[in-house]
């Protein structure tokens, strides 16, 4: 039962790392060093740890992570939102370490069934690191190609041009280096393999879901929806039942599934492309058509995930 076990919340920082044990209440400090990572394993073995919560930190998180994991400790990392979103609900407003720390053991002691363990995999925290920073170079390209609309100062777009060239390079060596990786290790290759043979699913969308979306294959095809943010959420209250709305979610997975849908309609792929057809002729409007697809494709990616040899752990 979960009242008999023992859930355990550790807010990180760079510094320092602040731990509460709920239900019991106990409270320990350290700093954030890997020299005393193995005193805080024998102090959670002692108490008696069942589950170990880190929120999502900047990668401040990971080296505990690794630790936790290496000593067999099962270990979830939360997402920040959710985490603060518990704490609003449950009317507690303020926030220190200390208070966060106490919250993520009260939040895990109420999800960690709905959350994924955390395993390590040093090629999909490689892939991770390379597809996160590709995505700040085209968030930046992006700002940059937007100035160059309104920019009159000559020196100015003689230095935009100048890091829009750089940011190509770096954009050309990140792929390569993402190429090269996923030729290196065979199950991420298999897994893509397998991936890129549903129609619109190109290697950037199957990579950044073998390295951010963890869940894939692991829970059902509803959560694969809602961590995708294109599951819709029931509005039902007494007698007004509102259609469902969506929220929430990886919204950076989201944009490459999107791009990713339209390209299967725009070469009728006759899975998504009729599905999304079908909707339009029924009178759904664009937007909603679009989600809709979005969210069949994830479900089936999830399927192949749960069923393919090759995303066996």
């Amino acid at each position: 039962m979960i009242s008999e076990l023992s859930f355990v919340g550790i807010d990180v920082s760079k510094a320092r790392l602040d731990v509460h044990i709920h239900p019991a209440g106990h409270v320990l400090v350290l700093a954030n060093i890997s020299e005393h990572f193995s005193d805080l394993i024998a102090r959670l073995r002692v108490l008696g740890a069942s589950v170990v919560g880190l929120e999502a930190s900047g990668g401040y998180e990971r080296p505990l992570a690794d630790a936790l994991h290496a000593a067999g400790i099962d270990v979830r990392i939360l997402q920040p939102s959710r985490v603060r979103g518990f704490a609003r609900s449950i009317g507690q407003l303020a926030k220190t370490d200390a208070i966060d720390a106490a919250v993520i053991a009260r939040y895990l002691a109420t999800a960690h069934q709905a959350l994924a363990p955390y395993r390590r995999d040093p090629a999909l925290g490689s892939l991770g690191a390379l597809l996160g920073h590709r995505r700040r170079l085209v968030a930046e390209r992006s700002g940059l190609l937007s100035q160059c609309d309104t920019e009159t100062e000559p020196l100015v777009l003689s230095l935009i041009e100048e890091r829009l060239a750089a940011i190509e390079r770096a954009i050309v060596r990140i792929k390569d280096a993402v190429h090269a990786l996923v030729a290196d290790n065979p199950a991420l290759r298999q897994r893509r393999d397998r991936l890129t043979a549903v129609s619109g699913v190109g290697p950037v969308l199957a990579t950044t879901l073998l390295a951010d979306l963890p869940e894939l294959g692991q829970v059902s095809g509803k959560t694969v929806a809602a961590l995708l943010g294109v599951a819709p959420h029931a509005r039902q209250s007494g007698k007004a039942n509102r259609p469902g709305r969506c929220s929430g979610g990886r919204k950076h997975l989201r944009d490459i599934a999107y791009m990713a849908v339209l390209s299967a309609i725009k070469a009728g792929d006759p899975i998504l492309g009729g599905f999304y057809k079908r909707l339009r002729q029924n009178g759904k409007p664009f937007k909603l058509a679009m989600v809709a697809t979005i969210r069949k494709l994830i479900t089936i990616l999830n399927a192949i995930a749960r069923t393919d040899p090759a995303f066996a752990t």
